[in-house]
């Protein structure tokens, strides 16, 4: 109901009507003059505080039948739906992902949840300090919450003898008092002296009265710093569970994220724990993740032990799908070697990248790279997708240094150039990719990649992912989508449906191979583990017109809408 929009006067409160009917009696014999009459008989009729009044009574009697909201974080339950349905190919669970995902839910669920926490930003009353001469002062802090977590953690202070807030949570309930400090001491919680109990004894006072009114006696820190929230987000590049990680200092404090995720970090002040909500959840509390030092260390731990256990994934709340692949690896500072390229890949250890918004404009042409296993339908998909529109979609026409047989065009079927020629550009790092076959170089040239962007053109690639080294930079921006294959049963279901020859026969005669089609799984899983850091999209390429589709809509999105990148991308393009 808009305020100061029309109002039926019949409903509104009958003690305001009673009220306006005794107003002149009660002016009387308040001795007040006609002008205060008449402001106050027209303030009592205005169509707006009439409406105020109701729904002032409505929200009354609702609160007098004690109706508390099931949950306080609706919109975090929405993203653990959506994240567990990503993989779910029923038209109903899709259906179901594109409703939560829309702004209008979104919205819905976050004012619900400011509601449920009772988050409305009331006028705090200041906070009452106890001291006389020569004692310490003492500071009482009531706090009135829902059923939300305090939102700080605490530890026993050894040189004090007490137990003391090691960390308050930006957007908690501590936070948004701003009476609780970083180093206050905590001596009573209710009227319970704290005195020779340990944190988990406290933990449990505070359990007992998770609703309602919080009161605590503090001693306030020498230096109360008040943490101003960072404005810093990053791209998750690993799965966390705070649940599974036993170097936490609190489980229930934590926060879970998948790799992709972006994270907004509002605080980076531990330097092995840091403070970050989930980007859009604005209201969330924040939770903690492990600070990147921390992650990088716990990987390399990891790669050095040798373990003969299970492959589900590496321990700490971390997961990886190729644990076998790197259990028995050191972590260690190598130089990049182009002849080991994979070798390389694998001693890298990615936890977070900073990222930032790069809005669409003109003139930004980002290439569309595809990357995939042989055989999962990548050239088809850059096929189809130059196709739908030849005058805005181009591709690369690679180099080669074997002789040009009598049908072809230099310039339309390769670029033919001397091997020595060859030789030089690969050297002087000129090639995206290059390889040898049957004893002639091929390659695609960087430089025909930029001529294709400063044209106006989308370029397509479809390269090995170790050319995202040197495709993945400031100048050229590209969007990357991985092709994945899906399971090996409905890859042999759908593959051998369509007929697809296999691209492992060179004259492409024969179908697919089971091995083939294992080997397909197999390097899918082992790219997105060595390279799913770079990606920004995964396509699974179940279906091939509904991969197509999602690939049209990907690229829309591009030049549409802004998207996370690399931080340092955006700097250098301002």
């Amino acid at each position: 109901m808009a305020v100061g929009g029309k109002y039926n006067g019949t409903h509104s409160d009958q003690a305001l009507q009673r009220l306006l009917a005794s107003l002149e009696q009660v002016c009387h014999k308040a001795h007040s003059g006609d002008d205060d009459r008449a402001f106050l008989a027209a303030l009592l009729q205005n169509k707006a505080l009439q409406a105020l009044v109701h729904i002032h009574t409505k929200i009354v009697s609702f609160s007098n039948r004690g109706i508390a909201p099931s949950s306080c974080d609706a919109s975090l339950t929405a993203e653990k739906v959506l994240h567990a349905l990503q993989k779910n190919v029923e038209p109903e669970a899709k259906e179901l992902c594109i409703l939560i995902s829309s702004p209008h839910v979104k919205a819905l669920l976050e004012a619900h949840d400011i509601i449920a926490k009772k988050d409305f930003l009331p006028s705090l009353t200041e906070a009452i300090y106890e001291a006389e001469e020569d004692e310490e002062t003492i500071k009482i802090v009531q706090l009135v919450k829902s059923n939300e977590p305090l939102g700080a953690t605490i530890k026993y202070n050894e040189i004090a003898k007490a137990i003391t807030i090691a960390r308050i949570m930006h957007g908690g309930a501590a936070d948004r008092s701003g009476l609780i400090h970083v180093g206050d001491e905590v001596h009573e919680v209710n009227g319970v002296s704290l005195k020779g109990k340990a944190p988990h004894d406290v933990v449990s006072i505070l359990q007992q009265s998770q609703a309602g009114t919080i009161t605590l006696k503090l001693v306030p820190a020498e230096e109360a710093s008040v943490g101003r929230e960072s404005r810093v987000r990053v791209r998750a590049l690993f799965d966390y569970d705070p649940a599974a990680d036993p170097l936490i200092p609190c489980k229930e404090a934590g926060l879970q994220f998948w790799r992709g995720q972006v994270l907004h970090l509002v605080s980076q002040d531990d330097p092995n724990w840091w403070q970050a909500r989930w980007e859009g959840q604005r209201s969330a509390r924040a939770g903690l993740i492990p600070a990147q030092s921390l992650q990088e260390r716990r990987f390399a731990s990891l790669r050095v032990m040798n373990q003969d256990d299970d492959d589900e994934g590496l321990s700490a709340g971390c997961y990886s799908p190729m644990r076998k692949e790197l259990k028995a690896r050191r972590a260690k500072k190598v130089m990049y070697d182009v002849c080991d390229n994979e070798d390389f890949d694998r001693e890298l250890i990615s936890t977070y990248e900073e990222v930032a918004k790069l809005y669409p404009r003109p003139g930004l042409h980002r290439p569309i790279v595809l990357i995939g296993p042989p055989g999962v339908g990548r050239n088809e998909l850059k096929r189809r997708l130059v196709a739908s529109d030849p005058d805005k979609f181009k591709t690369t026409i690679p180099y080669t240094s074997r002789p040009m047989k009598p049908w072809e065009v230099d310039g339309r079927d390769y670029y033919f150039v001397s091997r020595s020629e060859m030789e030089e550009k690969i050297r002087q790092g000129r090639f995206v990719e290059h390889g040898e076959y049957r004893g002639n170089l091929y390659g695609t040239s960087l430089d025909t990649v930029r001529a294709i962007v400063d044209l106006g053109y989308t370029c397509v690639l479809n390269p090995h992912p170790q050319a995202l080294k040197m495709l993945r930079t400031a100048e050229l921006k590209p969007f990357v989508i991985f092709i994945k294959p899906p399971s090996i049963e409905i890859l042999k279901e759908t593959r051998n449906k369509a007929c697809a020859r296999s691209t492992f026969d060179e004259n492409c005669s024969r179908g697919f191979t089971d091995d083939e089609f294992h080997d397909i799984v197999y390097l899918g899983h082992k790219m997105d583990f060595l390279y799913g850091h770079m990606f920004d999209l995964t396509i699974v390429n179940e279906d091939l017109p509904r991969a197509f589709y999602q690939l049209m809509a990907a690229v829309k999105s591009v030049e549409a809408e802004p998207q996370w990148v690399p931080a340092s991308w955006v700097v250098t393009s301002q």
